[in-house]
Formats: structure tokens, sequence, C-alpha cells
């Protein structure tokens, strides 16, 4: 019997990462990695299993802030640790936490929260490199992860990302990873053209396929994730990429599937594209000139952050009720 579609596609050379925070749905797919972002924590406090979670952030921040608000902000954090804790005692690899995504804009802000996030992992016993700081794909974001990464060695998760400038500006950081949203790409277009798309003609995955083809014909050792899947074809179609972070339903539907997975990308094809190389090394005016051009990539981004921020300070005000 031949293997199911799942394993197919690990053997493309294509890691897998679960993008949930659930802990079941993390152990029954075996992957490498996990992605978390203030979304799916929310989702998942709201599941009573998860009850002693959030308990052990409250414990932890009782005693320390002078009001509910301080307290429940200390909370969220330790919060964000014990689930990522606790994901790294299933996964062997490292898990993605989030720098809030109201920060999104203020780079020395991102960098505190992430060496304090660092910090917080430190005392539970788990070191940075097991932890992926994820930050919007910004100007600011992508600045503050040049400084975590050169300075600091803390490991970061660029998301929210939706462009090649976003792309090219994070592998001129030296980040470790980036995150291109394949499905919100989809949703866009879809919404603007009312066109239908086949897995080989989704926009989200051409954007993928070019970003992949530009790092690896020029060298840059940025991790390429595809993310944010709407279907098992576009998936498939991305099979080959360095690595790809995908929801239980959908990795349940690969598992249950023995469709043939051919590899799509390739790291030595790509070195022969006729791409050329742009740069935009301390250039922030021409980033976010380009950034601006692409309507698409705007509006995901501001989307992204807005809805971010709303799950996390929607997180806060629970937390805070636990304090008054």
């Amino acid at each position: 019997m031949s293997s199911n579609s799942l394993e197919q596609l690990k053997a493309t050379g294509t890691t897998i990462v679960t993008d949930t925070g659930e802990f079941e749905q993390i152990a029954k797919y075996k992957p490498q990695d996990a992605t978390t972002n203030p979304s799916l924590i929310l989702a998942a406090t709201k599941n009573p299993d998860y009850s002693d979670v959030i308990d052990v952030a409250i414990k932890y921040a009782e005693n320390k802030g002078s009001n509910p608000k301080e307290k429940a902000e200390l909370a969220l954090d330790r919060l964000l640790i014990e689930f990522g804790k606790r994901i790294l005692e299933i996964v062997p690899g490292r898990v993605s936490t989030e720098v809030d995504a109201r920060l999104s804009f203020d780079t020395k802000k991102t960098i505190e929260k992430a060496i304090h996030l660092i910090d917080l992992y430190k005392q539970e016993g788990i070191e940075k490199d097991r932890i992926l700081i994820k930050i919007a794909s910004t100007w600011e974001g992508i600045q503050a992860a040049r400084e975590l990464e050169s300075k600091h060695g803390i490991h970061c998760n660029l998301t929210l990302l939706f462009s090649f400038t976003q792309a090219v500006a994070c592998a001129e950081a030296n980040v470790t990873l980036i995150s291109p949203f394949v499905g919100r790409i989809l949703d866009w277009y879809k919404a603007s053209t009312g066109e239908t798309y086949t897995a080989e003609t989704d926009p989200g995955v051409k954007s993928v396929k070019d970003i992949y083809n530009y790092y690896k014909k020029f060298g840059y050792k940025t991790i390429v994730m595809g993310a944010s899947f709407r279907n098992t074809g576009e998936i498939k179609a991305l099979a080959g990429c360095d690595f790809l972070t995908i929801a239980p339903k959908l990795l349940e539907e690969l598992y249950n599937s023995n469709e043939k997975v051919p590899k799509q990308l390739d790291a030595s094809e790509a070195k022969s594209s006729d791409v050329k190389k742009v740069s935009f090394v301390d250039d922030e005016a021409e980033f976010r000139l380009q950034l601006n051009e692409d309507a698409m990539a705007t509006e995901k981004l501001s989307q992204g952050i807005r809805n971010f921020g709303k799950d996390a300070a929607t997180l806060l005000a629970q937390l805070e009720k636990r304090f008054e």
C-alpha cells in the first residue's frame, strides 16, 4: 500500500509544521515544529481542557504588577510561554511565539518584547534555539528581527508576509524564517477579480514559488515556510518547499489521502532561473513605495495586524477579569 499524501509530502524534502494551539492535534501528525498566533491561542483557551494552562499564567502574575491591567499583561506573556513549553514537549524542533501585533510599527518595543519572551522561556529551562519569535513583516518588524538575529542570537519568523518586497527585505536582514500567507493572498484575488483559481494558477502559490526560487538562486539561507492554506491543492502545489505550516483539518485530509504528491519546487532548478536581484538594504523609502504599490499586500498586512491585535486585546481583557 502506498504511503499517504502527508508522508509523500514529507518525502519531497518539505518539513511539516502544525499551525495550531491544540496539543492533541500536534501530537497526532508528528510535525517537526509548531506555530501559534494570538488567534490560535485565543481559540485554545476557550477549551475547558486548557484551564490549567491559564491557571499557570494567572498564578505567575497574581503577585506581580500593581493593578489588574498590568497583571493581565504579565499573565499573557506567561500564557504564550506555557503554550510554547507544552508544545515543545511534543515536537522535536521549534515553536513560534508571536510578539503582540500592536507593536508591529515599533522596532524598539518589538526587540524588548522578544527578549522578554526569550527570558521567560529560559526561566522554564528552554533555550532560545528552540524558539522562533514571530514578528509582522513591516519595515519596523524586519529591522527588529535584523537586530535580534545579529546581536542577540534570537531566531525570528517573519509573518504576515504577502509580497516579494517583504521577502527580499527579510532575506537581506538574515532572518531565520519567513511565513508567506498563501490562502490570504488567494482570498484577496478572488474577492477583487471574481475569478476562480486552480492550484496551478493560485496567486498565493505563485508568490511562494517566486520567493523560493529567488532565495535559492541567490543563496539566501532564510527558510521559506508557506502558511495560511485554504485547500490541499495549494499544499501539494508547493511540495518541496522548505517548510509548510498546515492547520489540522488539512493535515487530516492529507493523512487520509493516497493521492500522489510529486515534488514541485527544486532548489537546483531555481538556480538556473532568470530572476534579477533587487535590494532594499537601508532603503526604507523604496521598501515602503514598493509595498504601497502592491494593493493586496498592503491591505492584507494591515488587516492581519488589526485582527491579531484584536485577538491579543481580547485575551488581555479575559485575563484582566481574573484579577479584579
